[in-house]
């Protein structure tokens, strides 16, 4: 079994990666966006999809890290950041973007890694909280 201050580490890398890429991803939210369409203009996903989820993505990113770095419905967060890595995942096939899958795979797994040992998660708010 996982002691807690690895499990804190652990989540505090993932929490700060989530963090990293929604803070630096925001101030230039409609250049992201614009990055992203570009980037899927050829594949079989529609503007129409694409162009929502790249506003929604960063933010998405931000508040997971931060819920993550706190340690704040942390069962939540973990869910949310595999489900991020799902579609970032899916995304990287659609455009053939393979050398993105291995760094969305190692962030998917961490999350499930953490999720299947939440009970360890005793350095947080979320054990403040239920003592």
């Amino acid at each position: 079994m996982i002691k807690p201050l690895p499990y804190l580490l652990l989540r505090l890398l993932l929490g700060m990666s989530f963090f990293g890429h929604g803070l630096v991803r925001l101030p230039k939210l409609t250049k992201f966006s614009e990055w992203m369409v570009q980037s899927f203009s050829k594949s079989m996903l529609p503007q129409a999809l694409v162009t929502p989820f790249s506003y929604v993505l960063p933010v998405a990113e931000l508040l997971t890290g931060i819920l993550l770095l706190a340690g704040l419905f942390t069962r939540t967060a973990l869910v949310a950041a595999a489900g991020i890595m799902l579609v970032l995942i899916f995304g990287s096939s659609m455009i053939e973007e393979w050398s993105a899958i291995p760094s969305q795979l190692i962030h998917g797994a961490i999350a499930a890694y953490l999720l299947n040992h939440i009970e360890t998660n005793r350095l947080s708010i979320d054990h403040k909280l239920k003592h």
